[in-house]
């Protein structure tokens, strides 16, 4: 707690704050992604849901539009959910506690855990990525935490390690200084072990192996797969042909261009007389969590009439409209090429 006001973060803009609606925005953001690309999307969702009660009176769209690039969506639409059951069934304000906190959509325990100790000082442990690591090394928890009972070790070891006193004070600086020293100092790789204020109590440092820890021994298995996208135009190139993708799945509840698993189910979406106009651009990769899509946009111009007639569950979007969408960064990427 000493090193978090003199070492740690303070000029975030989710923090300097007990306002459990700044503080879940900023958690779920940033869960599977750097601080670095979530300040300014936090920022602009901020200027335009200022509160919990405009988040949840807006459209799916109007929130997917905000969170377009960012990846992840479910996030964005369980983020959504979670405003509306706030609205609706706690009256516009956050349960003051971690367990009525995780019963919402889209919060985890730790992330409860962090709303409840940050905005209200309960005395609840986090154990995200960055904490879960200064734990494991600090401890020496050598443990497969691929294994769910090991987890539970971690969480009750995590639990008698919090302050026990002036917790209203205590909790929120605790909380961030474990937050802080696992993003700033106890690094993944190359972890700054000489700038770090729990060196002498470390066991991976006294093993000369904080990078063996934490131990997790199931790898993720990746996948790749090929994806046709038919960037259609209309003749005049100002509308474009987007549809939503289906629930479950890749980029679930977005708009996109359609999608098709080769090249000749994309032919046969075009009238015949427009085969002979498709264009093949570059292919290019885009990284997923568990798989690479090897993405193929085919582009061509036709009249409105002789698209919308064929196509199935889409809509013509003009300049003005789609940008406003929620999008897939790749397929926003691929329009802005017009």
């Amino acid at each position: 707690m000493a090193w978090q006001l003199v070492h740690g973060r303070h000029d975030l803009p989710w923090q300097n704050s007990r306002d459990p609606y700044r503080v879940w925005l900023s958690e779920v953001m940033l869960q599977q992604t750097q601080v670095a690309t979530v300040i300014g999307y936090f920022e602009r969702f901020m200027a335009r849901f200022p509160d919990v009660h405009a988040l949840a009176q807006a459209s799916q769209d109007e929130v997917m539009g905000q969170w377009s690039g960012l990846g992840y969506y479910s996030r964005a639409r369980n983020l959504h959910r979670c405003a509306i059951e706030v609205v609706q069934r706690w009256g516009g304000v956050f349960p003051g506690d971690a367990q009525a906190l995780a019963s919402l959509p889209g919060i985890g325990r730790s992330t409860a855990a962090a709303i409840a100790s940050l905005c209200f000082g309960e005395r609840v442990a986090i154990l995200d990525a960055n904490v879960r690591r200064v734990l494991t090394r600090v401890l020496g928890f050598d443990a497969d935490l691929a294994s769910q009972s090991n987890q539970q070790l971690l969480w009750d070891a995590a639990t008698d390690l919090l302050p026990r006193r002036d917790l209203s004070r205590a909790m929120p600086r605790y909380t961030q200084g474990m937050m802080d020293l696992g993003a700033t100092v106890c690094l993944p790789r190359n972890p700054q072990c000489d700038r770090c204020p729990v060196r002498s109590g470390c066991g991976a440092f006294a093993q000369g192996r904080p990078q063996a820890f934490p131990v997790r021994s199931r790898t993720l298995r990746r996948s790749a797969q090929s994806v046709w996208l038919l960037w259609v135009r209309s003749s005049g190139r100002e509308s474009v042909w987007l549809q939503r993708r289906p629930s479950p799945g890749v980029w679930a509840g977005l708009h996109c261009l359609p999608w098709f698993d080769s090249r000749p189910e994309l032919e046969e979406q075009v009238p015949p007389d427009y085969r002979a106009h498709l264009r093949d651009h570059p292919v290019f990769t885009h990284v997923l969590t568990h798989k690479d899509l090897h993405l193929h946009p085919v582009q061509v111009d036709l009249p409105k009439s002789a698209f919308a007639s064929a196509a199935q569950g889409g809509g013509w979007f003009d300049a003005n409209a789609w940008p406003q969408l929620g999008l897939p960064a790749p397929v926003r990427r691929i329009l802005l090429q017009a």
